[in-house]
């Protein structure tokens, strides 16, 4: 068969597949579109998820009789003054490729009218045009999308439930939402409205968008390098989802699933949480028009940066500056089970337990590692059974212990619970939990970096060298990475076929047993790869010494030991989480303990 020309009604099918995959593609295009002619109010109506009708309504400029019969030609644009502009793109839309589009698949009506002129309406269906007409309408544009697809019935198949549909389409219209928070939007699906957003700030529509749980968990993000500026706010390393939909990138006013920056979002946050775990944040980046290419995408949702080594730079450095807050900033409740008294439940034991430890004077660790060479004291014994009728002596009146200072947030330990957990009580009065050997392991791994930045983590020569007997396979990998592991303060040598020799350990790890640290250290060079950068190695090992070398659950802590744990969590960045993304202590105020005992 020879080449031929395509019917122009076939070509226009085709091309609308680029642009019109489903209907969240069309109410995309459709509100960007009333963007950019200004609106300050925007209606989305849909019916069978957008497959059945698709109706959206602006007050912006509106259009001349003139300028609605030529919107539905394909390429026809008020966007691009000059070719010149491609490369410095300022608004949404800029190709005249949508109206066409959907005019191609869709049965379609316009009805717009200009600020001090009359309404005209024109109708598409299947790609063939109408007449423009006169029309009653109020200022704006209104533009009514019915039967989908009816044109090309195979790609109609391919198509979600409705409600699937649907619930795409208002995710479309809330992270153009996000990006606009001067314009107020409303959606109705299936004769329910769902969204409804009044015109705010920034703050506010964050809030609104994302809930009040985000917006108390976040912290906010700022940088500025020459023209490029970034503004916005990321959850803490606690705050998580199970997907990454909740991730919401901004550049110039445009919402982007960009790969870059989702890529710097999740190396920002790698060493936080933990692994299949995705961070929150809603980031809106500025810069010149022309430093960012909007035209390599069929849905405009990916760029390509001038500059991605430094938009790259930019935004990891800001968010890695704004969670290397120390522990204590406000997170978000866990959830936890409101507790029911079983049947025969006769109250609490009648043991009496130790008053409050008064907060220590000064210090408690050296070297970022707990004074725990003295054992403490054995529990103090019960005391023995009285006879019947007889009350227990009372005990003497313990002295109050003084409330934790305010620039304590973690506050005053009172308990350890389970040999595992620090109970304490923060200024407010609130109930803190600490793991301690999440929170220390964290303090370990912030050190053992330091000091890597700092030249070298410093060693502790053995008295005697360990020979650690490992699989021909991770002791030949360990031998390989030596001179990188020296730097992290463990040396060792080959000591024949599947032996190591560990000459010394690093000295904030203690008397640690060096065997299952070989091994898992072999582990996670392994899982990282050859191809994988040094630092992302190092990174790896450095978290893999510090879980051997922190204060383990069931060592037995002394109140001084506890009040020294909360205030190096308190200086040290990141310490909200372990290296392994979990949390190192959980908060509960008077709202959530209201909540967990049904009074609120």
């Amino acid at each position: 068969m020879g080449i031929r020309l395509l019917p122009e009604t076939t070509a226009n099918r085709i091309a609308a597949g680029e642009v019109v995959e489903r209907p969240a593609a069309v109410v995309k295009e459709l509100v960007e579109n009333a963007l950019d002619a200004g609106a300050s109010r925007i209606s989305v109506t849909l019916e069978e998820g957008g497959i059945g009708r698709i109706l959206v309504e602006d007050d912006g400029h509106g259009m001349a009789p003139a300028d609605l019969a030529l919107c539905v030609e394909r390429h026809a644009t008020s966007k691009l003054a000059e070719e010149a502009m491609l490369f410095r793109i300022a608004t949404l839309g800029f190709r005249g490729e949508a109206l066409p589009s959907i005019g191609a698949v869709a049965r379609m009506e316009i009805t717009s009218r200009p600020a001090g002129g009359d309404a005209h309406a024109l109708a598409v269906e299947g790609g063939r045009k109408g007449e423009v007409r006169p029309a009653a309408g109020a200022p704006g544009t209104r533009i009514e999308v019915r039967d989908l697809f009816y044109a090309v019935p195979a790609r109609r198949k391919f198509l979600k439930s409705p409600r699937a549909e649907g619930d795409q389409a208002v995710e479309a219209v809330r992270r153009l939402a996000l990006a606009w928070p001067e314009t107020g939007f409303r959606v109705t699906l299936e004769g329910r409205e769902v969204l409804s957003l009044a015109p705010a700030s920034r703050e506010d529509r964050i809030a609104a968008l994302l809930g009040a749980e985000f917006a108390a968990a976040a912290l906010p993000v700022t940088a500025e390098s020459g023209p490029l500026r970034l503004s916005g706010l990321a959850a803490q390393p606690a705050f998580t989802r199970a997907t990454g939909t909740e991730q919401h990138l901004v550049v110039n006013r445009r919402p982007v699933r960009d790969p870059l920056l989702r890529t710097a979002l999740r190396v920002a946050y790698r060493e936080l949480i933990a692994a299949g775990r995705h961070p929150v944040a809603a980031l809106f980046l500025e810069l010149p028009p022309e430093a960012v290419d909007v035209n390599v995408h069929p849905m405009k949702t990916e760029l390509r940066f001038r500059e991605e080594a430094a938009v790259r730079g930019v935004l990891i450095s800001a968010l890695k500056r704004a969670l290397s807050a120390g522990a204590g900033v406000a997170t978000p409740a866990p959830a936890l089970t409101q507790y029911r008294p079983s049947p025969g439940w006769g109250g609490w034991s009648r043991h009496p337990m130790a008053g409050p430890a008064p907060l220590p004077a000064a210090g408690g660790f050296a070297e970022l590692q707990l004074a725990l060479a003295g054992a403490p004291g054995a529990a103090a014994p019960r005391p023995a059974p009285l006879p019947l009728g007889f009350a227990p002596p009372r005990p003497a009146a313990a002295p109050e212990a003084p409330p934790a200072p305010a620039d304590h947030p973690l506050g005053r330990a009172l308990a350890q619970l389970l040999d595992t957990y620090i109970l304490a009580e923060a200024p407010d009065g609130a109930l803190v939990l600490v793991d301690q050997h999440a929170a220390h392991e964290r303090l370990t791994q912030e050190a053992l970096k330091t000091q890597l930045l700092a030249g070298g983590v410093r060693a502790q020569p053995l008295l005697l060298p360990a020979v650690v007997d490992l699989p021909q396979a991770e002791a030949a990998r360990l031998l390989e990475a030596a001179p990188d592991l020296a730097r992290l303060g463990l040396e060792i040598e080959g000591f024949g076929p599947g032996a190591v020799l560990v000459r010394a350990l690093p000295a904030l790890l203690g008397p640690a047993d060096p065997g299952p640290l070989l091994r898992d250290v072999a582990a996670e060079l392994a899982a990282e790869g050859e191809a994988v950068a040094l630092e992302k190695r190092l990174d790896a090992a450095i978290a893999r010494l510090a879980c051997h070398g922190s204060v383990r659950a069931g060592r037995r802590l002394t109140p001084p030991e506890m009040d020294a744990l909360l205030r190096q969590m308190e200086a040290t960045p990141r310490a909200a989480t372990c290296s392994h993304g979990r949390p190192t202590f959980l908060r509960l105020g008077a709202a959530e303990l209201e909540k967990l005992f049904g009074r609120r």
